[in-house]
């Protein structure tokens, strides 16, 4: 068995969670691919995964491997697949986004793509986990926020501002907030993330015509992991909600929600880029895909 076969069957295992299967998925006896495995563990002389009557577990050089075999893998990929292709876009295209900004403002724009695109076959993901693209785990992949360093290539897709939004039928049963210190009477709905604070930004400008900045802490009673929830819990009159304008777009239009503090609103903004592997080598569908995102995606969602 070469390597490169080696290297696939490898990653199969760990796709699929056991030894059956990454068989029935290769068309291999459980017994063949265990042997395999055990192969690749004598030649490196270390251990890559833990047997056990219950599931598989991937050491740290297991996951080292798995890294270094789908990077491998995917550069014989694109290498046959440059050849094959002569700059058409085709193939296979992999990619990661966000479960709300995916299913909100990507995925609506994947009709377009493939209508122009139709030798691509897009395999998309929507997940809040981080895909790691220089590993060869996806071709493209949406963030929001700030980079970190990194070789990948990030082109800008837009900007995603922030706007308190609350139920016309909340606002009729509770009250309009006039002043953000208004807010300390009202259930104020929060997300739940590890690095998401208790408090929410607001600039006042003074009678000088100076703005004052300043943080409000905020409490409610349900915290959720994504702004589309907090704007569902909103609709439905439980609380008043800060989330990304992309998130409750539509129901701001429709008037199931309205903004609320606006001229406290401070303007703060995530920035979106979609990441990949750049320089001469990106394979054409990659290229076309990015393009066609900036030109989709480019207006502030």
């Amino acid at each position: 068995m070469d390597r490169a076969r080696e290297m696939a069957l490898f990653a199969a295992v760990h796709d699929h969670g056991s030894f059956s299967g990454a068989g029935r998925a290769l068309g291999l006896s459980p017994s063949a691919v265990s042997r395999a495995v055990d192969r690749i563990e004598a030649r490196l002389g270390v251990r890559l995964v833990l047997r056990s009557t219950r599931a598989l577990t991937m050491t740290a050089e297991g996951l080292a491997y798995l890294r270094a075999a789908r990077r491998i893998l995917a550069d014989l990929d694109e290498a046959e697949q440059q050849i094959a292709d002569r700059g058409t876009p085709r193939g296979r295209l992999r990619v990661s986004a966000a479960l709300s900004h995916g299913r909100l403002c990507v995925v609506p724009v994947l009709g377009g793509f493939v209508r122009r695109y139709p030798d691509v076959l897009v395999d998309i993901a929507l997940t809040d986990t981080l895909v790691d693209v220089a590993a060869g785990e996806a071709d493209v992949a949406i963030r929001f926020g700030p980079l970190a360093d990194s070789t990948l290539t990030a082109r800008k897709l837009g900007a995603n501002g922030r706007v308190i939004v609350a139920s016309p039928d909340y606002l009729a049963r509770q009250g309009t907030p006039q002043v953000p210190e208004d807010l300390l009477a009202h259930n104020c709905l929060n997300f739940n993330f590890r690095r998401a604070e208790p408090t929410w930004p607001f600039r006042r400008i003074m009678a000088d015509g100076m703005a004052h900045d300043f943080a409000l802490e905020v409490h409610g009673t349900i915290v959720a992991n994504n702004g589309e929830t907090l704007g569902d819990l909103a609709q439905a009159g439980i609380g008043i909600a800060r989330v990304g304008t992309f998130s409750v777009a539509q129901a701001l239009a429709e008037g199931r929600l309205v903004p609320i503090l606006e001229d406290f609103n401070p303007g703060d903004e995530e920035q979106i880029h979609a990441i990949f592997v750049g320089g001469g080598a990106t394979p054409a569908r990659v290229r076309v895909f990015v393009d066609y995102l900036v030109e989709s995606l480019r207006s502030p969602r």
